[in-house]
């Protein structure tokens, strides 16, 4: 009986605190990784630059990571791929009522290092929403090139991009709880 308690206290832990809703997923040359997220809401610091869980509908994440295969030589697999300019259009797609959100790097013990941010939904929890992901790379002085890089790729690791995604439901995830 010990045993089964044990198992099934793990089980309820990992599930509560894995629990995110994948919104989509891309790649981008030269194997960058993005996984896009609604994940359950949380407390966030510094507390002065995050919103309080309290008046959080939902954390919104991009783990950025580089992919396990077809990668730049040296390129650490499935490493965080750091100092990226991201940021998030959620709108309603009933009221048209929108957020605008930068995402900024955090770290956890689930995801690791990632850009995310805590909102508040444009409306209702039941309601349905479209999001877009700007994803910028970095800026010309936060990110140096040597020479074997920009004559195998450039000197910019990708070109400004955006994701679009409708129909995102976002109620499971916003009345859930990790306490």
């Amino acid at each position: 009986m010990k045993n089964f308690l044990i198992v099934f206290c793990l089980f309820t832990y990992s599930n509560v605190f894995s629990q995110e809703l994948v919104i989509g997923d891309e790649r981008l040359e030269p194997g960058i990784v993005f996984i896009f997220e609604g994940a359950v809401k949380d407390i966030v610091y510094p507390k002065s630059t995050n919103l309080a869980e309290e008046f959080t509908n939902v954390h919104i994440e991009a783990r950025v990571n580089w992919d396990s295969n077809n990668i730049p030589q040296g390129t650490p697999s499935g490493g965080f791929i750091p100092y990226l300019n991201i940021n998030a259009t959620i709108t309603n797609e009933i009221t048209g009522q929108k957020t605008f959100v930068d995402l900024t790097p955090h770290i956890n013990l689930i995801d690791n290092f990632h850009y995310a941010r805590n909102i508040s939904l444009p409306g209702k929890i039941d309601q349905q929403y479209s999001v877009i992901f700007n994803v910028n790379p970095p800026e010309k002085l936060k990110l140096s090139f040597h020479k074997d890089w920009n004559d195998s790729y450039s000197k910019k690791l990708f070109e400004p991009v955006s994701f679009e995604y409708k129909n995102i439901d976002f109620e499971e995830i916003a009345n859930s709880s990790r306490r």
